[in-house]
């Protein structure tokens, strides 16, 4: 499961910006999770459950937002939305798809107190 060490990046992150901007403690964590980056959201909520104890993030809530993926098709030159890598393209079942979107996980913002 690599959400855990994901979730002990984000609480890394989360605990040095808290700390370089003053704060007692976190209040809120908002991510990112693109539907190509390969992240199980429960999983990741499970994983920051477990690495956010005895951290300024210890009480902190996380809100996910997750993406949509999406593709440019080289064969009908179309951007299309891509729910899995590997799948063909809506408009015209070619393969030949370049990710431009929903392929990345992210630190949004953090609510500090």
């Amino acid at each position: 499961m690599h959400e855990m060490s994901l979730a002990e990046s984000v609480r890394e992150i989360v605990d040095e910006t808290a700390r370089a901007n003053g704060a007692q403690r976190v209040v809120a964590v908002r991510l990112e999770v693109g539907a190509l980056s390969q992240v199980e959201v429960e999983a990741m909520r499970f994983a920051f459950e477990v690495v956010k104890r005895g951290s300024l993030a210890g009480g902190a809530r996380l809100d996910i937002v997750e993406v949509g993926g999406s593709a440019w098709c080289m064969s009908c030159s179309q951007t299309v939305a891509l729910e899995r890598r590997g799948d063909a393209c809506p408009n015209c079942a070619s393969f030949q798809l370049q990710v431009t979107g929903g392929d990345r996980m992210r630190v949004l913002d953090i609510e500090i107190e």
